[in-house]
């Protein structure tokens, strides 16, 4: 196979994306926590950053972003939007990059996915599937005896 020839979707991020990801999480949630932005209705809000995911070239930081509570998600990634350039750079003075890549916003689903997880598996219908899948085990471990 050629050499770049497979596709970035097909083997996941790359060493550098995630390093540069994690840089940029880390200086963006510093930024956030410490104020250090021109909008007062950002400085209200607690706003976590689970996730930064980079594009290929680097160029580009999709931002996925929570605020704490989960309260007024859409004015939060709003005002987020809005201060862009002016977050990237505060991002950017905190980061020694040959470019500072634009940030882009997104709203982490994440966490109600992983609750949403959590009560299917709490589900009584997972529960009596698991204990039905349980006491089958016991029986053929009775067998062997």
């Amino acid at each position: 196979m050629k050499r770049g020839s497979h596709t970035a979707a097909a083997t996941g991020p790359s060493q550098r994306q995630l390093r540069v990801g994690e840089l940029v999480r880390h200086a963006l949630a510093e930024v956030l926590a410490r104020g250090d932005h021109a909008d007062p209705a950002l400085g209200k809000t607690l706003i976590t950053v689970p996730e930064v995911r980079m594009s290929p070239d680097l160029k580009i930081a999709t931002c996925y972003v929570m605020p704490l509570g989960g309260k007024d998600e859409k004015k939060v990634v709003a005002a987020l939007e809005a201060n862009a350039k002016p977050l990237r750079g505060e991002v950017g003075r905190r980061l020694e990059l040959k470019f500072i890549p634009e940030l882009r916003f997104r709203l982490d689903t994440s966490f109600d996915e992983g609750a949403r997880i959590d009560a299917l598996l709490r589900s009584p219908d997972v529960a009596r599937d698991l204990d039905d899948k349980n006491n089958l085990d016991d029986k053929n471990d009775g067998d062997d005896e």
